[in-house]
């Protein structure tokens, strides 16, 4: 196993390198070949370590690949370890990468950067299979910080326009701020544990639950809040939790596949599978619980809400990805580990297959972006329409799809939990299934229903796309709708997580909601009779009316509650209080440290000063050197005096 699972990680790897120096000797076919050939053996590998680990029985693997150095005693390796919960991210990772690769042939097809694109993307595909199989902590950050470097060129991959430029920049920037106290958090661990090792840290973190250290002078911290606080903080940044939330609506400066890439199964997810990975330690910090929990449920509402007004479709899509992160936060908070990953499991899925559905749009519109300027695309476009509805249904949670089973498990999970913050986040989760279903519909009938309202040169040439493009878009409808009948009992109740997700008995949630599990159908049945099915159904309801049957009310609404629309329409000023307290702070102490400091003291008093200084006393020097012999006569007869002068004042002194 050990030798396919380095097959598994390095498959992709090839890929990239091939396609990034070889690309032009290969040819637009030969990279997007390779590519695809790397991350499907990649899958292919991956399904066969899932039987393994899953149906047959076999031992999880831990296993060191190489020592890369010794520094004070520590190890600094690369290893796996390959569980239940690492084998699902695989399987999910390559599944949807897979497809977002083939889908990529048709939408970029014009692209003059087509080799190059198929290589970063394989590269990420590497990099977040690195980041999943570690073993280590060492490791995690390598894939941590690589697959934030390869999003940057991903974000920023049109670099020829400003705001691409701009977005992969403000991507960067957040994430460096969350990776500092990821960083942090991880020098912690390797100070007070001695290792950087997985096992030996999870053995070793119940001796040291009581343990508490100094932050400041009079107020000690417990030592394992505050290395899972530090910890969060580098998952808030990769996995977009408020405040440092701002870079992901603006990673659609991107191309549609990358948007799929990052916000279904790569970058997004890296969050919460780290603190689920991280659940040894969290579940000996409430403290660290608590505000996990209270950060997801902000998200969940607040992030849900910005959805309603947007006009870009993908723009739409990335805020639903934000409150649906924050679903998933929520039920790590709760210690609803399982939920939580099972959520990112079934959201993968639908997720990917909206953003791919809006790519396919986006074609049809000739790069039109603006749900306002589309309508009644049903009838040119019945495959895009049909995959869109399925997602926009499984992301709403409708009783059945993949979307109902983990979004209904997360809100009765944490309805059940104690831990300090659980009653906002019930709320937050309960009101959100109205947000989501209002904003997802809406979507769905301006884009699809209603009235035409593109220009007569588009109306003329709409059709559907390409079977490269809708061939992914079947392929990911199909799990968007069963894998929650098929995985609910095992992933939720049944255990299938085994020992990769610890959760103290005190916190078992899913224990007791599993009491009352009687298998999946009778699941969806129970779905009906709930306030989220109920909710969601009243979000749909009230985007009918709203867009298809009083279109003109919306408008009429935004001007009635004018300084909320605004306050929505700012995103909260986030991004103006980032642009006037960081961007502009920056900007500001570099001018006055320009002004004082370089220009001031650097230019003004120590380079340009000395040098007036040499050029004054040169230019006495010269005025001294006149070349008249009484002058120099003179001279030495002052300087015979001064020394006489001493000569006496020292002998009568």
């Amino acid at each position: 196993m050990k030798d396919l699972c380095l097959a598994i990680v390095l498959a992709p790897l090839v890929g990239a390198i091939a396609a990034g120096l070889f690309g032009r000797a290969l040819g637009r076919s030969g990279a997007h070949w390779i590519t695809i050939l790397s991350v499907g053996f990649s899958f292919a590998g991956s399904c066969l370590v899932f039987r393994d680990i899953v149906f047959s029985g076999v031992e999880p693997l831990n296993v060191v690949v190489y020592t890369w150095l010794v520094s004070g005693g520590v190890p600094f390796q690369i290893g796996f370890l390959i569980d239940q919960l690492t084998i699902t991210m695989m399987t999910v990772v390559t599944f949807v990468s897979w497809m977002v690769h083939i889908y990529t042939i048709g939408y970029m097809h014009d692209d003059p950067g087509y080799q190059r694109f198929f290589s970063y993307i394989s590269l990420f595909t590497f990099s977040m299979l690195m980041l999943v199989m570690a073993n280590n902590f060492v490791q995690l950050f390598f894939g941590w910080e690589a697959v934030g470097v390869v999003s940057y060129l991903l974000i920023g991959f049109w670099f020829k326009r400003d705001s691409a430029i701009y977005a992969n920049l403000k991507a960067f920037l957040v994430n460096r701020v969350g990776d500092f106290g990821f960083l942090l958090g991880i020098a912690a661990v390797l100070t007070y544990f001695g290792t950087l090792d997985y096992a030996q840290v999870f053995a070793k973190a119940p001796s040291l639950a009581s343990t508490e250290i100094t932050l400041w002078a009079g107020h000690d911290w417990s030592l394992l809040s505050v290395i899972c606080l530090c910890l969060f903080v580098g998952a808030m940044g990769k996995s977009a939790q408020v405040p440092l939330h701002v870079w992901l609506p603006d990673s659609m400066e991107g191309p549609t596949p990358i948007s799929a890439l990052i916000h279904a199964a790569t970058m997004v997810t890296a969050g919460i599978f780290m603190v689920a990975r991280m659940s040894p330690l969290f579940e000996l910090s409430t403290t660290a619980l608590s505000v996990v929990l209270v950060i997801g449920s902000i998200t969940t509402f607040f992030m849900g809400l910005l959805g309603l007004v947007q006009h870009d479709i993908k723009r739409v899509i990335a805020y639903s990805t934000l409150s649906q992160l924050g679903y998933m936060t929520v039920a790590l908070g709760a210690s609803a580990y399982a939920a939580a990953i099972f959520h990112l499991f079934t959201h993968a899925f639908f997720k990917a297959l909206l953003f791919l559905a809006a790519g396919s749009v986006i074609i049809g519109m000739h790069h039109e972006q603006d749900m306002r300027k589309m309508g009644g695309l049903r009838r040119y476009m019945p495959i895009t329409w049909i995959t869109s509805v399925i997602g926009t249904l499984a992301l709403t949670g409708f009783p059945g799809t993949a979307g109902f089973f983990s979004k209904d498990a997360i809100i009765e999970a944490v309805k059940l939990s104690h831990t300090p913050g659980a009653a906002l986040g019930y709320w937050a989760c309960l009101i959100g299934v109205f947000i989501t279903s209002l904003y997802s519909f809406r979507l769905l009938f301006l884009v699809f229903h209603g009235r035409e309202r593109m220009d007569h040169h588009t109306q003329e040439h709409l059709h559907e796309s390409p079977a490269v493009v809708w061939i992914p878009l079947v392929a990911l409808a199909i799990p968007s709708i069963v894998a929650g009948l098929i995985a609910a009992g095992p992933m939720l109740f049944d255990g299938y997580f085994g020992g990769s997700i610890v959760v103290h008995a005190e916190h078992n949630v899913l224990e007791h909601l599993g009491k009352h599990f009687h298998g999946a159908w009778a699941f969806v049945g129970h779905g009906f009779t709930q306030a989220p099915f109920w909710l969601a159904f009243a979000g749909a309801a009230s985007a009918w009316f709203l867009y298809l049957h009083r279109p003109e009310l919306p408008a009429r609404i935004a001007g009635a509650f004018k300084p909320i629309h605004r306050i929505l329409e700012n995103k909260y000023g986030f991004d103006a209080f980032n642009d006037w307290f960081f961007a502009g702070g920056a900007r500001g102490t570099g001018g006055v440290l320009w002004r004082w400091g370089d220009a001031g003291v650097i230019d003004g008093f120590l380079i340009n000063g000395s040098a007036k200084m040499v050029a004054w006393c040169a230019d006495a020097a010269r005025q001294i050197q006149s070349g008249y012999l009484y002058h120099y006569a003179f001279a030495m007869i002052l300087g015979l005096l001064a020394l006489l002068g001493i000569f006496v004042h020292g002998v009568f002194a």
